[in-house]
């Protein structure tokens, strides 16, 4: 049980869920599994009431599923810091809180993006001294003990089962992915398949290209298309909970940034991951090091890698995903073999509390 039991998680939504899907993940996590008192502090009610449909946007402050919940602008009240301070993403803390968290002796925490680079370990739990007398620690999620971990409930495994069916005559795929995707290249290999493809869309930003491969001039929530052998069913945005049924009962699962690819591991399907686009390639850097880390003793990596690269890179050619099609299940059996293996890990939340508690 952790000695500091209030702690303050604060999330600036910058342009999509990622943010607020993992702050409202591991908030959940910190109070269910460890008894925490969660405040989470978020700047943008109208992005965040997406991941938390209870969240009321009138009322500044509020409790959903047991976490308090605050309005972070300028008629905040900052004078009182809670025991732990997380800063998620390097979002910026109010100088007036941090004042308040000079006299309450907070510990001060920097949750950083999840990364698969080597450089992660190096960098992990240092300390940066304040001027202030405060030190602030830079938390770096990953993918070995020697970094922060990942986000992972207990028993997250228990709805899996270790049977893998031979011989599927149909595929059914989720499709959660940023625009800039190849959609039009997947629709058109997918039409052509052998068999059956079901294809579910959560609501999002892609929907307007799923129209336009269609023809139509608009999609909405609950419409449903086909073309050949490709069958597309429009869902509207889930909820965490549902989303993660979701990629459970699917066979192969395109996901991006950082919350869903998480939870695509922990489903132990087929996955292709699209990180979120950054200036100079800074998002292939991260992808390679994933795939590297990853897959490094998969057989087939060549194939794999291929069709991750190609997604991101906004063009699948049909030979690459004809190649993938071919290695399915392979990468199906490997996938669910990693998801196992780093179930085994010691966990983000666990390894926050024990952090916190050491310093």
């Amino acid at each position: 049980m952790s000695k500091s039991k209030r702690w303050d998680i604060f999330c600036k939504i910058v342009d999509n869920f990622g943010d607020i899907g993992v702050c409202w993940r591991l908030a959940k996590q910190l109070h269910v599994e460890y008894g925490m008192q969660i405040r989470l502090l978020v700047d943008d009610f109208e992005a965040a009431q997406v991941i938390i449909p209870n969240l009321n946007l009138s009322e500044s402050h509020q409790v959903c599923d047991e976490i308090g919940i605050t309005k972070w602008d300028d008629k905040t009240d900052f004078s009182h810091a809670a025991e732990v301070v997380i800063e998620t993403f390097s979002c910026d803390l109010p100088s007036v809180y941090v004042a308040a968290m000079v006299q309450q002796k907070s510990k001060w925490v920097n949750l950083e993006y999840l990364s698969a680079e080597p450089w992660v370990a190096d960098f992990h739990a240092k300390p940066s001294p304040q001027a202030n007398g405060l030190t602030r620690y830079f938390f770096f999620p990953g993918f070995t003990e020697a970094t922060g971990g990942l986000i992972r409930e207990k028993n997250i495994l228990s709805h899996h089962s270790d049977i893998r069916l031979n011989g599927k005559r149909s595929l059914k795929i989720s499709l959660f992915c940023y625009p800039n995707a190849p959609i039009h290249d997947l629709f058109t290999a997918l039409q052509a398949n052998n068999h059956t493809v079901s294809v579910y869309v959560p609501a999002s930003s892609i929907l307007s290209q799923i129209a336009d491969f269609f023809g139509v001039d608009s999609i909405d929530v609950g419409d449903y298309l086909s073309r050949e052998n490709l069958h597309v069913h429009v869902l509207p945005f889930l909820s965490q909970a549902d989303y993660d049924v979701l990629l459970r009962d699917c066979d192969l699962n395109f996901v991006r940034g950082e919350d869903s690819w998480v939870r695509a591991i922990w489903a132990g399907k087929a996955f292709i991951w699209q990180p979120y686009l950054q200036s100079e390639n800074t998002h292939i850097k991260k992808l390679n090091a994933f795939l590297a880390l990853f897959y490094a003793s998969f057989s087939e990596k060549q194939v794999l890698c291929e069709a991750h690269e190609c997604w991101s890179a906004g063009q699948l050619p049909k030979d690459v995903w004809q190649a993938y099609l071919d290695n399915f299940k392979a990468i199906e059996t490997y996938t669910y073999q990693q998801t196992k293996k780093y179930a085994k890990q010691t966990d983000l939340a666990a390894k926050l509390v024990t952090f916190c508690n050491k310093i």
